[in-house]
């Protein structure tokens, strides 16, 4: 047996087993994988979660019985090696209601980030590329640092076919639903800023 993994599942295995460890030891860190690394962040400030709730209040009213809207929840593709927690995933019911540690990437319907103040190049470049990847249907990048949303869908390889841009204000329609944003709140710039 060899000591250092050196294929990708096994890479992506190891990170995944030392992840979920260092995971158990703290709340304040969120454990993503990506290109054999593992991307350790911080958990949200109270502003994201404001836009993120907002967005989910309208996703469940819209979704009915058939869906469900996971928050925080690991997504992901093994086979690719990757694993992301997106701010809001939507998903068939059934699959909320299944015993696997993971939504598997396949069954993900739309997925939306909310940028962080201080990491947009996450949300923009890594996981536009990750989510093609993994061929997410719909990719929604909410951005309240300048009240501007970017909707990607038809994967291709590590792009997307489709790009729209959109400001707070806009109804925006993502997959089966209508995300109204006007009720979205920009951050504060910092005091003294």
């Amino acid at each position: 047996m060899s000591l250092k993994p050196d294929t990708r599942d096994e890479i992506y295995q190891h990170l995944r087993e030392y992840r979920d460890q260092l995971m158990e030891r703290t709340e304040v860190l969120y454990g993503e994988i990506s290109d054999g690394r593992l991307l350790l962040m911080m958990s949200p400030v109270m502003a994201h979660q404001r836009v993120a709730n907002r967005l989910r209040d309208q996703l469940i009213a819209q979704g009915g019985d058939s869906m469900s809207v996971m928050a925080e929840t690991d997504l992901e593709d093994p086979a690719l090696g990757i694993l992301r927690i997106p701010d809001l995933c939507v998903i068939p019911r059934d699959v909320e209601e299944s015993e696997d540690r993971a939504i598997p990437a396949d069954q993900a319907l739309v997925v939306i980030e909310i940028v962080s103040p201080s990491n947009s190049s996450n949300d923009y470049r890594d996981k536009v590329r990750d989510y093609a990847r993994m061929r997410i249907a719909h990719y929604l990048i909410v951005d309240p640092r300048d009240g501007t949303c970017v909707h990607y869908w038809q994967p291709v390889g590590e792009d997307w076919d489709n790009r729209q841009r959109h400001v707070f204000g806009d109804v925006i329609t993502v997959g089966e639903f209508a995300l109204d944003t006007g009720g979205l709140t920009r951050y504060r710039a910092p005091a003294g800023g």
